[in-house]
């Protein structure tokens, strides 16, 4: 077995089934090289029942749905699935991500060129096609957890000094080596991954994948960071709460200095303590100023259901528009007439919240391509499954008679 793959799952059912139909349309790996496990974390959606019903065993003998009884978080949810895996490498990989069709060719190709490879994480993007800064961070010394916590890293992002925690002064289209890769997308060799013991589960959720990559480095690998892309929803695989949020991932912030830095002394522990209290009650303030903000001043917003359909499945689509009230424009396409996709001539894509792609006529890859070349950053991307009906935006999902492909 070349690659066992393990996605955590809570309440995003569609998410998932479209993450796995990514992973399964992925060129150069054998399905027999390829094993998948899903393990649910209680989730009131039903996942477990729709995923089998929509994943047979007999067509799909490598997939594992493994459904909890409990919500038992992230980490020791990944390390359950670990414990089975038999693959060389172990990608951990979150549920709300869509891959292209050379996404594990690429890392799975570079991690085998690369004997000191720990993680290997790769270039994340958002639903309107820009930058994840997440894909790649620095190690979150007290120093750089400081800038981060007080505005300097905002301020002075391509500062080797300053900007650290992201890195952005290492360029985005060439691999390089990097300290922090993200849990969304972490490729590990099977033998690290051991060696580690996977996630530490006193993390709930947020903060293990810092860890992580932190353990890795000091047993003497290395992580790298691949340019290629993928696509990460962010945030639909957890639907956080705004206190609940803040609290579990200062929370986590905490708890790591807690455990790798604590040797540095109460002159220290202290201010760094104190700033990390102080920035959460700020994210917790601001969120609050804003909802209050908004509700005293609406505008005037396009609807959420302003799409723009690419595709030749049209019929269907317009029968999802009626059912919900959508408000779609549809355009017969495929990626042969529409090379660009919607920056092609004639097309007033800037008109749109959401541009909806035909996951049958325009691949995975091309889709991302497009996306990150466009110059608005407020028209996000829209996949619809002409399969099982299904139309996915980075906030909404809509289906009628999802049926087995």
């Amino acid at each position: 077995m070349l690659l066992s793959i393990i996605i955590v799952n809570y309440n995003v059912k569609f998410f998932v089934e479209q993450c796995l139909l990514s992973i399964y349309k992925n060129e150069g790996i054998d399905r027999e090289d390829l094993e998948v496990f899903v393990v649910d974390n209680f989730s009131p959606d039903h996942s477990v029942e729709y995923l089998i019903r929509q994943f047979p065993k007999e067509k799909y003998p490598h997939l594992h749905i493994i459904g909890n009884k409990r919500n038992v978080g992230f980490g020791k949810a990944n390390n359950q699935a670990l414990r089975q895996a038999r693959g060389e490498y172990v990608l951990f990989l979150n549920p709300d991500t869509l891959l292209t069709e050379h996404t594990l060719r690429d890392v799975l190709s570079f991690a085998s060129e690369h004997d000191d490879l720990g993680a290997l994480g790769v270039r994340m993007l958002h639903t309107n096609g820009s930058f994840a800064l997440e894909s790649r961070r620095g190690l979150p010394t007290p120093w750089v957890s400081f800038c981060k916590l007080s505005g300097l890293t905002s301020l002075f992002p391509r500062s080797r000094r300053f900007g650290r925690y992201y890195m952005q002064y290492l360029p985005i289209d060439l691999p390089t080596p990097i300290d922090i890769n993200s849990g969304a997308f972490m490729l590990l060799r099977r033998e690290a991954a051991l060696q580690t013991k996977g996630f530490d589960e006193t993390f709930f959720m947020y903060g293990e994948d810092i860890d992580l990559s932190f353990r890795l480095l000091k047993l003497g690998y290395r992580n790298y960071y691949h340019p290629t892309p993928i696509l990460h929803y962010k945030g639909e695989s957890t639907k956080k709460n705004t206190y609940r949020y803040v609290h579990v991932f200062y929370q986590a912030m905490l708890l790591f200095f807690n455990k790798h830095y604590k040797h540095y002394g109460w002159l220290l522990s202290i201010p760094i303590q104190l700033a990390i209290f102080m920035r959460a009650l700020l994210a917790l303030l601001t969120r609050q100023y804003r909802f209050v903000y908004r509700f005293l001043h609406p505008r005037r917003q396009r609807p959420s259901g302003y799409m723009l359909y690419l595709g030749r499945a049209g019929e269907q689509v317009e029968q999802l528009a009626t059912a919900y009230g959508l408000d779609i424009d549809c355009r017969e396409a495929t990626a042969e007439t529409l090379p660009l996709g919607h920056l092609s001539e004639g097309i007033d894509y800037e008109r749109y919240q959401h541009v909806v792609y035909d996951t049958a006529d325009f691949p995975f890859g091309l889709q991302l391509e497009v996306f990150s070349k466009q110059k608005s950053k407020k028209v996000h991307i829209g996949t619809f499954n002409p399969v099982r009906n299904i139309l996915i935006t980075g906030s909404n999902t809509f289906t009628l008679f999802p049926q087995h492909d």
